[in-house]
This record gives C-alpha cells, sequence and structure tokens, in this order.
C-alpha cells in the first residue's frame, strides 16, 4: 500500500495522463456538460477535482465505447443524476478503463515475452561462426 497521500486535484495535463484525452478535448467538452467547469488557480489553470476525472471517464465510457453523440451522452447523464446513480455510474467508468488499460499491459507483456520470429527471408541461412569452413565440405 502506498504512503502517498490521495490526491483531491489535478491539473488538466494530469487530467489528460490519466484520462487518455487531449487538452482540447476536455476544453470542448467543459462548453458541452456543463458539470464540467473546473476552478481556475491563481495563475489561470486549470484544477479538476477527483468528482470531475470520475465523471470526465464516464463522458468518455458513454461517447467512445458506448458511441453516444454529445446531445446522447447529456441526456443519459442527465438520467443517471435522476436516478442518483452519477456517482456509481462513474466508478464503473473507472473501473472499466483501469480493466482495459490492465489488459493492454498483459498484452504487451506477454508480446514482449514472446520468442522473437525466425527471419522473414526463408531462404536465407544464419551467418555461420568466426573460423567456420564456408561452402566446401565432403560429397
Amino acid at each position: 500500500m502506498s504512503d502517498e497521500p490521495v490526491r483531491q486535484f489535478f491539473s488538466i495535463g494530469d487530467v489528460c495522463g490519466l484520462t487518455g484525452l487531449k487538452p482540447h478535448v476536455l476544453r470542448y467538452w467543459e462548453t458541452q456538460f456543463r458539470f464540467l467547469s473546473p476552478a481556475k488557480n491563481r495563475s489561470g489553470n486549470r484544477v479538476y477535482q477527483r468528482r470531475e476525472v470520475e465523471l470526465i471517464l464516464l463522458v468518455k465510457h458513454l461517447l467512445y465505447t458506448e458511441k453516444y453523440t454529445i446531445e446522447g451522452a447529456r441526456r443519459k447523464l442527465d438520467e443517471h443524476r435522476k436516478a442518483g446513480a452519477i456517482k456509481p455510474a462513474s466508478r464503473a467508468a473507472l473501473e472499466r478503463q483501469t480493466l482495459e488499460a490492465m489488459e493492454r499491459d498483459l498484452a504487451a507483456m506477454v508480446e514482449a515475452l514472446r520468442p522473437p520470429d525466425r527471419p522473414r527471408d526463408a531462404g536465407s541461412r544464419p551467418t555461420p561462426p568466426p573460423g567456420t569452413a564456408v561452402g566446401g565440405g565432403a560429397r
């Protein structure tokens, strides 16, 4: 278990790293989803709260995985909100993203552990070790 404290606030760069989204996508979503309105610090930089990061992951899931339109995602989020299910839906989206990331990491590890393929040119022969006679030989 980590001794690091749980972070409550994230910069736009942190959120991009956590969600795999580009900054311009996050800024656009702020114009489309009223609940995404991160505070700004003294320098004018966006500061996202943990709750907003979870909602961003839910929006990402609705748009990219479930293939909702922006309007459809808004309606789905309103349904979740009216049912009091925003938090569970956000957490489920976070869990799905975590599992997908783990699957990608495992696939990359399996690929890295796989033995190298044979040379593509099946007719080529490996280079003989130094000092080995080449060409002649008993017939």
